[in-house]
């Protein structure tokens, strides 16, 4: 039973991090309304799938021990392979050079000009074309560089759409 237990906790494990990979966001440090019930749907509708009838205490530290060790082991490959990295997590994303908005990345990321605007402004810069770098970063989030690269800020930011992805 125990090893049934395993078994379905780390391929609902995997499901997840794929399903969240494809649909949604890859950092989720800033949740919105809507993500934090999203997240526990999801977690509560997976919750039979891992355990099955098994409610014991054993069962379900078989399931917290088999995601925990699943989880390590997907960190190290993360951290070893430069190819997993970016097939899991993706790659940062150039949202502004030089003062020029890259449209076509914006669209990629899913943010719109009014979003990059706000970021750029918690970052303490007055308006795009005083910015010469800026980059969505794996994590969710925005890396500001203005005054010839040499000033650089890093505020939190996640993208609010569950559809980001690159």
């Amino acid at each position: 039973m125990l090893v049934s237990i395993v078994f379905r906790s780390v391929i609902v494990y995997l499901f997840v991090i794929i399903a969240i990979r494809l649909f949604g966001k890859k950092e989720l440090s800033q949740l919105s309304i809507i993500d934090l019930v999203f997240i526990l749907l999801i977690s509560n509708s997976l919750q039979a799938a891992m355990i099955g009838n098994d409610t014991t205490l054993v069962g379900g530290l078989a399931a917290a021990g088999s995601l925990f060790i699943v989880n390590w082991l997907l960190k190290n490959l993360i951290y070893k392979s430069k190819k997993i990295s970016e097939t899991i997590q993706g790659s940062p994303i150039l949202l502004v050079y030089q003062g020029k908005v890259l449209h076509k990345h914006l669209e990629k990321a899913q943010i719109s000009h009014d979003e990059l605007e706000a970021a750029i402004r918690e970052h303490g810069v007055k308006n795009i074309e005083a910015v010469d770098l800026a980059v969505l970063e794996v994590d969710g989030n925005i890396s500001v560089l203005s005054s010839n690269f040499t000033k650089k800020t890093r505020k939190r930011r996640v993208h609010k759409s569950l559809g980001y992805s690159n």
